[in-house]
């Protein structure tokens, strides 16, 4: 593929302005400065715009608002799957980044794209999640400051990072965490004595849910949600 193609098919630059940018000296393709807009390059090869990666085209991004009773899986024999709410031949060439328990709803992100999947989904990347939690019971300040310093789960031999809560009204409050241990957020409720009666994830990094996605509705992320990720 052209570079000039390729920079139009991975950014929102359009043919003329990817030729532009790229007479300015402004890419680099495997680490070296290339100034010749037809030049060929191989999907597997790194082309960088101001020093940031350009996706390669082809790669698929979405977000979804799974609803309850969904499983973030990719087939379930018996139960509904996120993957079962796109369209076959899309659902075949996806993954799920950051998976959601079956009773939790709220934004579910799916790509091809291997390695942007591991930056939202790596322990080492802290890609901080929000929550809005519902709870059974009123929620003290003091449960709220020990949550925001870290708590021990049951089972575990270390706290959790800190996390940041923002109280609504004292059963409702917004959780974000930058881990992903298995059923966190409703073990850590738990850890300072109260129950989550629902739960739903409105924010990976800085990519929101959008508000006009009802439950099983998804599209095609923005350029700028895409990068989010790895900037």
């Amino acid at each position: 593929m052209r570079l000039d193609q390729y920079l139009s098919n991975g950014t929102e630059l359009s043919r003329k302005e990817a030729k532009k940018v790229v007479s300015a000296g402004r890419v680099k393709v495997d680490g070296e400065t290339c100034r010749q807009a037809n030049r060929q390059v191989e999907a597997e090869q790194s082309v960088h715009l101001d020093g940031k990666p350009v996706n390669p085209p082809g790669d698929i991004y979405l977000m979804m608002h799974k609803p309850a009773g969904v499983l973030s899986a990719t087939t379930d024999s018996s139960q509904p799957t996120a993957l079962d709410l796109l369209p076959r031949g899309l659902a075949s060439r996806v993954h799920i980044a950051g998976r959601l328990d079956k009773d939790t709803t709220g934004l579910l992100l799916l790509t091809s794209d291997g390695q942007w999947s591991h930056a939202v989904t790596s322990p080492r990347r802290e890609c901080r999640k929000s929550y809005r939690v519902w709870l059974a019971e009123a929620i003290p300040e003091q449960a709220c400051r020990a949550l925001e310093k870290g708590v021990m789960l049951n089972g575990e031999t270390t706290e959790t990072r800190p996390a940041e809560v923002r109280v609504h009204n004292n059963q409702l409050i917004d959780l974000t965490i930058g881990e992903g241990r298995y059923h966190q957020v409703k073990r850590m409720l738990a850890a300072v004595g109260n129950r989550v009666e629902a739960l739903h994830r409105f924010r990976i990094g800085s990519i929101e849910l959008d508000d006009k996605l009802a439950p099983g509705e998804f599209r095609a992320l923005t350029y700028q949600e895409i990068r989010s990720v790895t900037e």
